[in-house]
């Protein structure tokens, strides 16, 4: 049995996240989403990055700014400023209808932008779930009861390594992007460690296979 099954990877919430934070999902026994971390800006928490026909493009959910910096996240409330869910799913929609397993998926994911959630964490969790589930990985999840800073041996903590800032490379030996077809290979070539969508929709039920071969 893979050690990493028997093992615990603390995790950020996080927004249609990347294929590195999946690989987790998919690799690691047992999942623990924080909730009582401080709510940062320009993280995996409320943006993600898809592949539009012009290049890489980042989606990112507006929040009500909290009333201090140090508000935990799952008090962090959604806003509905700038149209926001149908801006997403356009771009979405306008970067994947081409690939091969978007029509297929595209009813799963619509409500997401057609119904109001007021917390982030809440829409971020029902998301993954929804994931997971097409994916069909089954991991244990739950979220924190209190924030860590002490950890065994069978514990590992992802929560700042897994950030759209930090080179994947470095920062998590573990994990190697696997190349899959993407629809505009011919043109930008390989694009790793995009938003998990973009695996789904160009590779469908085969996700599975890339995300349990990249350790």
């Amino acid at each position: 049995m893979d050690s990493t099954n028997l093992k615990t990877a603390y995790l950020t919430s996080a927004y249609l996240a990347p294929v590195q934070y999946y690989s987790k999902l998919a690799n690691y026994g047992k999942i623990c989403i924080e909730q009582h971390d401080h709510y940062v800006k320009q993280t995996y928490r409320n943006r993600c990055t898809i592949a539009g026909p012009n290049g890489q493009l980042d989606l990112s959910v507006p929040i009500v700014r909290p009333e201090t910096n140090k508000a935990p996240m799952k008090d962090i409330r959604i806003s509905d400023h700038g149209n926001w869910r149908h801006l997403h799913w356009n771009a979405i929609e306008s970067a994947y209808n081409s690939t091969p397993f978007f029509e297929y998926y595209k009813d799963d994911f619509r409500p997401f932008y057609e119904q109001k959630y007021d917390f982030l964490i809440d829409f971020n969790e029902e998301l993954c779930h929804l994931i997971c589930r097409l994916i069909d990985i089954n991991p244990l999840m739950e979220r924190t009861a209190a924030y860590q800073t002490v950890f065994s041996e069978q514990e590992v903590d992802f929560r700042e390594l897994i950030h759209p800032k930090k080179e994947f490379r470095e920062t998590d030996p573990e994990f190697t992007a696997r190349p899959y077809y993407q629809v505009f290979d011919s043109k930008r070539g390989f694009q790793p460690n995009l938003s998990i969508i973009d695996l789904l929709f160009n590779m469908g039920p085969e996700a599975l296979l890339i995300l349990k071969n990249t350790k």
